[in-house]
């Protein structure tokens, strides 16, 4: 148990201070609400239990992670109990109880809290940037004080899956080659320190004429056999390098410039990034964000550094007045041309976020049928790869051994 003081007001508005004893935070609230006191603030004593700093409930929490097949969940059952007529702490009551992750199940309780107090749920969602977004909070605000907020979190939970099904494709897309790839490394890391020297061994001691390609596969063998330890660790080391390069500010300038510019993977790379901007800017305006504020948030949702400062370009110009499908049509080289031009049709019709959410539809399902069509384009690309590493082994070993059969003969 931990020693807290609280500060609040009771009933009639008077300002009350009072010392209790309780295991966290979230029971100093419970009992100040017994109490009829509202909490302003709370201040812990530092006379913390071993029991407290060690509780499992605490400790599963801080473990645990929510997934955004969780977050799609809790989102769209808030929204269908909230059309039902269950009041917000109500509904976030009931989804605690169904809940078996731990650090959801401490998130919801502390929203009700929250909520109890007499904070906005928006204002509750800011606690928790890790799990809630700056997009999440954006349109939880505008949906509760336009009243809406059911249809905004029914809206909220389609881009959340909309949003994590495209990542999904894009990057299951990738891991098969990226698993081959590895396991071929890694093969032939193996075969070069454990099955080669045997093998090579034989041909050293032979006196005849190597080719070139086995004086290679003997050289490459010898030198890893011998800095065994310190080949592993460079390469080790080495991937640790490019990881954090790429955390750099010019390692992520250098993969945004390039990652656009790759045959094919350029192509999906543009269609990503147009169907994530026009979800976003659609779910945003649609549940009555500004523009300018949407623009903004969009900016975050966004990770390539070029399409950043594009939509960062296109917020600059809105508040000076100029259309918003002005800087999208001119930069046609990132976005592909019907960005601009659905954009434009929709701010003379009035219904920019409809047209931006059939732009998003149709990119989500370019994306999907590209990354069925990358699958059957990077099969054979694969077994070219495979095949000419194999072919290199075979040329290298098959040469020694007919001399040698010759020479026998």
């Amino acid at each position: 148990m931990a020693t807290f003081t609280y500060k609040g007001e009771d009933r009639e508005g008077n300002l009350v201070t009072e010392t209790v004893t309780a295991p966290d935070r979230f029971a100093v609230y419970a009992i100040a609400r017994q109490n009829g006191h509202a909490v302003s603030s709370i201040k812990s004593s530092g006379n913390v239990s071993l029991l407290a700093l060690f509780n499992i409930e605490r400790i599963n929490s801080f473990l645990s992670r929510v997934n955004q097949d969780e977050m799609v969940m809790i989102t769209r059952n808030l929204g269908s109990m909230i059309t039902a007529g269950l009041t917000i702490g109500r509904a976030l009551s009931v989804i605690e109880r169904q809940s078996s992750n731990p650090r959801l199940k401490m998130i919801v309780k502390r929203l009700i809290e929250r909520i109890n107090q007499g904070d906005p749920f928006h204002e509750g969602l800011r606690e928790f940037p890790n799990e809630f977004s700056n997009l999440y909070v954006a349109m939880v605000k505008a949906g509760e004080e336009s009243g809406n907020l059911a249809e905004t979190l029914q809206t909220l939970a389609i881009q959340i899956e909309r949003a994590n099904n495209l990542k999904k494709k894009v990057t299951g897309a990738m891991i098969y080659p990226s698993i081959v790839m590895m396991v071929m490394v890694v093969i032939a890391i193996l075969m070069m320190i454990f099955v080669m020297p045997a093998v090579l061994k034989v041909f050293e001691n032979g006196n005849m004429e190597l080719p070139a390609t086995t004086k290679f596969l003997i050289a490459i063998t010898n030198l890893m056999n011998t800095y065994t330890v310190y080949i592993i660790a460079g390469l080790l080391l080495g991937m640790m390098g490019i990881v954090y390069f790429f955390k750099t500010t010019i390692g992520k300038t250098a993969f945004s410039f390039s990652v656009v510019r790759i045959p094919v993977i350029g192509t999906l790379a543009k269609e990503t990034n147009a169907a994530r901007t026009a979800r976003t800017l659609s779910s945003l305006l649609k549940s009555g964000v500004d523009v300018i504020q949407a623009l903004e948030i969009t900016e975050e949702v966004v990770q390539n550094i070029f399409y950043k400062r594009i939509i960062r370009r296109a917020r600059d110009r809105v508040e000076k007045g100029s259309p918003l499908s002005e800087t999208f049509i001119e930069e046609n080289k990132l976005y592909p041309i019907l960005v601009g031009e659905m954009i434009l049709v929709g701010e003379e019709t009035g219904q920019i976020s409809g047209m931006m959410g059939e732009l998003a539809v149709f990119y989500e399902n370019e994306v999907e049928r590209k990354t069925k069509d990358l699958s059957t384009i990077i099969e054979p690309l694969l077994m070219v790869v495979i095949g000419t590493g194999v072919g290199f082994f075979a040329l290298a070993l098959i040469g020694p051994i007919y001399s040698i059969s010759d020479s026998v003969s």
